[in-house]
């Protein structure tokens, strides 16, 4: 006879199937000590845990006509979309938070996008490693007209009775756990969303695998999820996608990347813009002037707020440049100069993953090594069973001109293992060209 046993042991989902079908109401509830009766939920549970537990290991695949297919489901129709990750970049000063803000303020009470477009009604939840919450987030917020019972701050992390730091680089799992207490969340924000990777933050495989969390968060809560970041130290008039500061994989991961701006218009006078300058799921262009206003957001407190403007038309590259500056965009070897400076900029890289990282902000590898030659990029071989390496040369200034960087000469350890040969940089891609049958086969 079996014995009296609760069913804490039981698979929480065979255990959620005996209920269904045996309108079991608890966990607890007691297997009866009647043998037949006992042997009855015995034969039900192992066809139960059978139903879901037994399947093999291994890669699980989808028939095509078992997917059902919808459409992107729109917080605000073309910028920020339902279980989405959205990136917010611009350079220091431009008011990236205090945009962001105005957009969740905007949520809290189901008002008006900058496109006059209605916004629904939801919670929104925010995180951020840079602003107090009660001496500038909150102010700002309520300045943009926020209704305070529906947004929410990450405050810190308990464990074994302490508060610590929110950590949202290995602390999502728990944040996916208390939102569960805002079934009406819609938005969140991470500030610097750089913060939820805890390696290289330069490095595509681990900036990858630490946004999928919190994707899956997003999807998980049904809300937009929207990181903001910087923009990397120069290249101006480049791609403003290819500017957002550490790996291409923050943008690659994101399914849309918006940008702010201080620029001027025709006349020369300042103005700010926040701009679309990639989508995968919707238009890619477009945006809106706004400008950052002084309010008293309660008696003795000022704060800043957005007041948005016009509507603007054409890619964020144009929008972001001087009015002068529409004929003299950089060309395609220039952007790869640049991402070659700012992505080498942090020392010694294998050359597989620069090319990679290459192809991810879509530079081709034509592009690439042209731009390397200009640069003088070093490649070294790393040793007999070792691939090649790419690292800046040794300039007093890395911005220099192709034709001032072609000449200057650097040491180098040759194809042959030879070190301290001075060679320039197009002498050295002419002596390894004739190289590229080495051991790994790898083309630098």
């Amino acid at each position: 006879m079996i014995e009296t046993n609760k069913l804490a042991m039981i698979d929480e989902a065979a255990a959620g199937k005996i209920q269904r079908r045996r309108k079991v109401d608890q966990y607890d509830a007691e297997i009866p000590s009647d043998g037949v009766l006992a042997t009855r939920w015995t034969k039900e549970l192992v066809a139960a845990q059978a139903e879901v537990g037994n399947e093999p290991d291994g890669v699980i695949l989808l028939c095509g006509e078992d997917i059902v297919p919808e459409p992107v489901r729109w917080l605000w129709d073309g910028w920020l979309a339902l279980g989405k990750l959205a990136i917010l970049a611009g350079a220091p000063g431009t008011g990236k938070t205090t945009c962001a803000l105005s957009m969740a303020a905007t949520i809290t009470t189901g008002g008006r996008w900058p496109d006059n477009s209605k916004s629904p009604l939801g919670d929104v939840l925010i995180w951020s490693g840079e602003d107090d919450p009660s001496d500038t987030l909150m102010p700002r917020l309520i300045a943009s007209g926020v209704d305070r019972s529906r947004v929410h701050f990450i405050h810190a992390m308990r464990e074994h009775g302490e508060e610590r730091s929110f950590d949202p680089s290995k602390d999502t799992p728990a944040l996916m756990e208390a939102a569960r207490k805002l079934p009406e969340l819609r938005f969140i924000l991470l500030d610097p969303v750089a913060n939820a990777v805890a390696g290289d933050s330069h490095n595509n495989t681990e900036v990858r695998r630490a946004l999928q969390p919190l994707v899956d968060f997003a999807i998980q809560a049904d809300s937009a999820l929207l990181g903001i970041t910087h923009f990397a130290k120069g290249g101006a008039g480049q791609d403003p996608t290819q500017r957002v500061i550490g790996s291409v994989a923050f943008s690659a991961v994101a399914r849309v990347v918006l940008v702010c701006a201080k620029t001027k218009d025709e006349q020369g006078n300042d103005r700010r813009i926040l701009a679309r300058s990639k989508s995968n799921i919707g238009p890619d262009d477009g945006g809106f002037t706004y400008t950052l206003e002084k309010k008293e957001a309660l008696p003795g407190i000022w704060t800043s707020h957005t007041a948005w403007g016009d509507v603007v038309i054409g890619s964020a590259r144009d929008l972001l440049a001087e009015p002068n500056d529409g004929d003299e965009h950089k060309g395609p070897v220039d952007e790869a100069k640049n991402f070659l400076m700012q992505y080498l900029s942090n020392g010694t890289t294998p050359a597989k993953t620069v090319q990679a990282e290459a192809r991810e902000a879509g530079i081709s590898f034509a592009t690439l090594r042209r731009a390397s030659d200009k640069l003088g990029v070093l490649k070294r071989k790393g040793g007999m069973n070792s691939g090649w390496y790419w690292s800046l040369p040794k300039c007093e200034d890395a911005h220099l001109a192709a034709e001032d960087v072609e000449d200057v000469p650097f040491k180098k350890q040759s194809t042959f293992g030879t070190f301290g040969k001075e060679v320039s940089a197009l002498g050295e891609h002419e002596a390894l060209s004739k190289h590229l049958d080495d051991d790994d086969g790898e083309v630098f």
